[in-house]
């Protein structure tokens, strides 16, 4: 119950922020709308080299370099649109002001470490699959998918810090993990109730926004096909406008998952980096304030 307040209670202060300032929000809707794009464009060869090549050892191999291309580009995506987010959040925080341009140029700069943390974030996505994919060798097979499954949800929240660090130190992605162990390693107990959450309540709610979208899919969709009636063309209309219903909330729900998730690391970063430096000075690292947003949730 504590972490579902503590969560809660940081979402109410993330989304204040980001209706006082309307640009927090737009890296998040084009991270949507072009990774969408990238991913339509990158299924279409991946489905004609599937075809083609079949179920081939030389086809098997041509659709992973395929997939891994694609994983490795929706990454980048992500992670630059991301970025723009974490020093949209960071100027609100430090100057008031999220300025566009400014995000814009800091994640130009720093393209080519957002390159190296999407090629890393590629490779644990890649070890991933592989252990999905062995679904022989009994217990040394089930323990190397736990074991890829752990890696892949420690390494998403490691990413998910040293992004800000890659944005607002402008640090590499080998000082960014340093720093990002260096801090957890500092702050666990806090960083582990309040990461629990945060992640607890947005998934709630975007689940929440899934559902909604899916009755109402059924509703408007279903209901369209009984009033017009029964025939072909009623019913593909029914479906496309429930179908578009669906797609409209799941939209709504991956943008909001997308902004609040940043928002927390963004903030998270901000104040254990102050901690950080407190503490260096010799001074009294529990005054330190924390970022508004995330002070709701370490109160």
């Amino acid at each position: 119950m504590q972490s579902f307040s503590r969560g809660w209670s940081f979402l109410k202060q993330a989304w204040s922020m980001a209706f006082k300032d309307k640009d927090l929000l737009k890296p998040s809707l084009y991270a949507l709308i072009v990774g969408g794009i990238v991913t339509v464009i990158g299924i279409i060869p991946i489905a004609i080299a599937a075809f083609i090549l079949g179920d081939t050892s030389f086809g098997n191999i041509v659709l992973t370099v395929m997939g891994a291309i694609l994983m490795f580009v929706q990454f980048v995506v992500t992670y630059i649109f991301s970025g723009m987010t974490v020093y949209l959040i960071y100027g609100y925080l430090t100057k008031g002001d999220g300025r566009m341009d400014h995000a814009w140029a800091i994640v130009k700069r720093d393209f080519f470490d957002i390159l190296t943390l999407a090629a890393a974030s590629t490779a644990v996505g890649l070890i991933r699959n592989a252990a999905q994919r062995n679904r022989k060798g009994g217990l040394a097979a089930g323990f190397a998918r736990q074991a890829a499954g752990l890696l892949e949800t420690l390494w998403t929240e490691a990413a998910a810090l040293v992004l800000p660090a890659m944005v607002i130190d402008d640090l590499n992605l080998k000082d960014g993990l340093q720093r990002v162990w260096k801090i957890t390693k500092e702050n666990l107990l806090l960083v582990g109730v309040s990461t629990v959450g945060v992640r607890f309540v947005t998934g709630l709610i975007g689940f929440v926004f899934f559902m909604i979208g899916l009755i109402l899919a059924f509703a408007i969709g279903g209901g369209l096909v009984f009033v017009l009636g029964g025939s072909t063309a009623f019913t593909v209309v029914g479906v496309v406008v429930g179908g578009l219903i669906l797609f409209t909330f799941i939209m709504l729900s991956s943008i909001f998952s997308s902004y609040t998730n940043t928002a927390y690391h963004t903030c998270l970063y901000i104040w254990t980096k102050d901690v950080e430096k407190a503490t260096a000075e010799g001074r009294v690292a529990a005054q330190v304030q924390a970022p508004a947003p995330l002070a709701a949730v370490l109160a």
